[in-house]
C-alpha cells in the first residue's frame, strides 16, 4: 500500500447546510476514480474503480484507492453511484465493496450488467443490492436527492449525476463527449444540463481528459464509416481488435461485416462475455446467422472471414498478441489478412502496441491503427465540448476531474479564461476534502489517500519497499550469501558461500567471487564476538563489505541477501 499522508483526525462536523467533497482517486491520475459526496446525515461514493499497473509496479495484477479515510463510517454510506461501466470507474468494487459495507449501487441495466459479471467471477453477486436506474427520474438515498442524465461516451448507457444537496445542487459529467449523432441516438442530455443551469448550481465536476484536444470531438459514427470504406479493399481475413467494453463500436465493426457479406468469430472471453450481456440487454443488435464458431471458421475462405478480438493495447496474453507471435492454436495471420486496432494507444502502451505490430507485419498482414487510418475517435470531450458544458451549466464553483495533473490545470485555465474567478475554478487533489455553502468554500486538511496494490489473491500485502525490492532485482540481480556460525564461539562452521542470479554468470566469474567471499572472512575476522552475536548488524556488515566491491569493481548494485545459521 502507499500514500500520501496525512491527517488520522475524524472529519469536522458539517453544517447542515453545508457539503463536503473528498476525492478518492481520479484526480491527477487516469483511473481509481472515486469520489465522496457527504452531507449532515450521510455520505455518497461516485464510482469506485481500478487502475492497471504503472511499469514500475512489477508484478502487480490491479491497484485499487485506499479508502482508509471512510473506513470506519460504514454506516454512514448510503449507497454507491456508477456513472458507466469501465474498469476504471467499477473495477475496484470486487475488492472494496465489503469494506464499504455492502451499500446498494445505483447504475444504469448494462453497467449493472457488467457490474454483476464482474461479482460472479469473485463469487461475490449475492452480497451486492442492484438498483437499476431511469434517466432523467429523481431518486431519493437518504437526504440526497440524484438524477442521472444521458452522458454519450464511449460505453453504452453512460450518465452524469445531478445530486442535490441542502447546500445546493452539483452536477457530475461522469465521461462524456457531445456527440451530435452517436450510434444509439442517445447524445449527451444538453437539454437537463441547461435546466440545472436555470435552476442554479452549486458546483459543477467535469471531465477533463482530452482538455488539450481543440475544437470538438468527432462522432462515433464516423468511425463506422471508415470500417465501411475500408472493408471492401480487404481480400484476406479481417481482425478488429478494440475494447470489449466498447459495445458503440462492436455495433459498427457487425453492421460493416454484414454489408461485405463476412461471418464473425468473436475471439477473447470478456470479448465474448460483454456482447453476450449487451445483446441480452438489447444494446447490441446482431444477427444469428452472423456469428460463427472456430469449426465453421476452417470452412470458409479468408475473404468471408472477421475476427473480433481484444488485445488493442498490445496485452502479452490477450489473443491478439497470441495471434501476433503465431502462438494462436486456431488462428493464424496469413499474407494478405488485415488487422485493425480500432482504439487509442493509452500512455505507456505505446512500446507493447507496436511490437504486436511489428510482428503482425512480419506475419504478412496489411495493420490500420489510429496513426493510419481514422479507426478510432475518443469518447472524451474536447475544448470546444468543455466550453458548452460550462456556459450551459453556469455553476457557481467548479472543479475539474479525471485526468493528470497537466489536464486539471488546463481545465482550471479553460475555465479562468471564460471569465470564471480562480476561487471559483478550483483545482484540489485526491485526499483534499472541499466544504461547500451559501457562504463560501474552504478546503481542510488532507486526509489519507493512496493506491492498494493488488498482486495475485493479495490485497494490499505489497507496498514501495517491495516494489523497490521488485525493480532492484529486475535491474541488478541478486546475490545470496550463506554462512553458518558457531553456536557458542561465533567461529565460521561453514561459508561464505556466494549464489548469484541475474548478477553475473558465475563459471565465468569465479575471481570476483573468490574476492567476494575472502572479504567476507576478513570482516568477520575483524569484528567482536559481540557483535558477530548481533544477526541483523552482521547481514548489514555483510551487505556494505560486497556493496562496495561490486560497485567498485563493475558499477552493479544486486540485492545482497544475507542467509545466517547456527550450529
Amino acid at each position: 500500500m502507499t500514500n500520501d499522508l496525512q491527517n488520522s483526525e475524524p472529519p469536522r462536523p458539517l453544517h447542515p447546510d453545508a457539503v463536503r467533497i473528498l476525492p478518492l482517486g481520479g484526480l491527477g491520475e487516469i483511473g481509481l476514480n472515486m469520489m465522496v459526496v457527504e452531507i449532515e446525515g450521510g455520505l455518497l461514493i461516485i464510482d469506485c474503480g481500478l487502475m492497471f499497473p504503472e511499469a514500475y509496479m512489477l508484478g502487480i495484477d490491479l491497484v485499487i484507492p485506499d479508502i482508509s479515510a471512510i473506513a470506519d463510517r460504514q454506516g454512514e454510506i448510503l449507497g454507491i453511484l456508477l456513472t458507466h461501466g469501465h474498469e476504471d470507474h467499477i473495477g475496484a468494487i470486487p475488492f472494496l465493496i465489503e469494506a464499504l459495507g455492502c451499500p446498494p449501487v445505483y447504475s444504469s441495466p448494462l453497467t449493472l450488467g457488467l457490474l454483476a459479471n464482474k461479482l460472479e467471477e469473485h463469487h461475490m453477486k449475492d452480497q451486492v443490492e442492484f438498483r437499476s436506474i431511469k434517466v432523467r427520474e429523481p431518486v431519493s438515498i437518504g437526504p440526497f436527492e440524484v438524477e442521472f442524465f444521458r452522458a454519450a461516451h464511449s460505453i453504452v448507457d453512460g450518465c452524469g449525476l445531478a445530486i442535490r444537496t441542502p447546500a445546493g445542487l452539483i452536477v457530475h459529467t461522469g465521461d462524456f463527449k457531445l456527440d451530435p449523432t452517436p450510434v444509439d441516438n442517445q447524445p449527451t442530455d444538453l437539454g437537463r444540463l441547461a435546466a440545472y443551469g436555470e435552476e442554479g448550481v452549486l458546483l459543477l465536476l467535469s471531465d477533463s481528459t482530452n482538455v488539450e484536444n481543440t475544437g470538438q470531438t468527432l462522432s462515433e459514427r464516423t468511425v463506422g464509416e471508415a470500417f465501411e470504406e475500408l472493408l471492401p479493399r480487404c481480400t484476406g481475413k479481417i481482425l478488429v481488435a478494440t475494447f470489449s467494453s466498447n459495445i458503440h463500436r462492436i455495433q459498427q465493426v457487425i453492421n460493416a461485416a454484414v454489408k461485405v457479406d463476412r461471418k464473425v468469430l468473436v475471439s477473447g472471453r470478456s470479448m465474448v462475455s460483454n456482447i453476450a450481456i449487451a445483446r441480452q440487454l438489447g444494446y447490441l443488435h446482431v444477427p444469428d446467422d452472423i456469428l460463427i464458431d472456430l469449426r465453421q471458421m476452417r470452412d470458409l475462405p479468408p475473404q468471408r472471414i472477421l475476427i473480433l478480438t481484444t488485445g488493442s493495447q498490445g496485452e502479452p496474453l490477450s489473443a491478439l498478441s497470441r495471434i501476433a507471435m503465431d502462438d494462436h492454436k486456431q488462428i493464424q495471420i496469413k499474407p494478405g489478412d488485415t488487422v485493425i486496432l480500432s482504439s487509442k494507444f493509452i500512455p505507456g502502451n505505446e512500446r507493447a502496441i507496436t511490437h504486436v505490430i511489428n510482428h503482425l507485419y512480419r506475419r504478412g498482414a496489411e495493420v490500420h491503427y489510429e496513426t493510419t487510418s481514422e479507426i478510432h475517435v475518443s469518447g472524451h470531450a474536447s475544448q470546444n465540448d468543455l466550453k458548452t458544458v460550462l456556459n450551459l451549466v453556469k455553476p457557481e464553483y467548479f472543479v475539474p476531474v479525471h485526468g493528470e495533473y497537466r489536464h486539471l490545470v488546463k481545465h482550471a485555465q479553460l475555465a479562468h479564461s471564460m471569465g470564471w474567478a480562480e476561487d471559483r475554478a478550483i483545482m484540489i487533489s485526491n485526499g483534499t476534502p472541499l466544504v461547500l455553502s451559501a457562504n463560501g468554500h474552504h478546503t481542510e486538511p488532507r486526509v489519507e489517500t493512496g493506491r492498494v496494490f493488488i498482486d495475485g489473491k493479495g490485497v494490499g500485502d505489497v507496498g514501495l519497499m517491495e516494489l523497490r525490492d521488485r525493480r532492484h532485482l529486475a535491474n541488478h540481480g541478486l546475490v545470496i550469501v550463506f554462512l553458518a556460525l558457531h553456536q557458542k564461539t561465533g567461529e565460521i562452521v561453514s561459508g561464505p558461500e556466494i549464489i548469484t542470479r541475474g548478477f553475473v554468470p558465475e563459471d565465468e566469474s569465479e575471481e570476483l567471487l573468490n574476492e567476494a567471499k575472502a572479504l567476507v572472512g576478513q570482516m568477520l575476522d575483524a569484528h567482536s564476538r559481540e557483535a558477530i552475536a548481533d544477526w541483523e548488524e552482521l547481514r548489514v556488515e555483510v551487505r556494505k563489505t560486497l556493496r562496495r566491491l561490486f560497485n567498485k569493481t563493475m558499477d552493479r548494485r544486486p540485492l545482497i541477501l544475507p542467509i545466517i545459521m547456527e550450529l
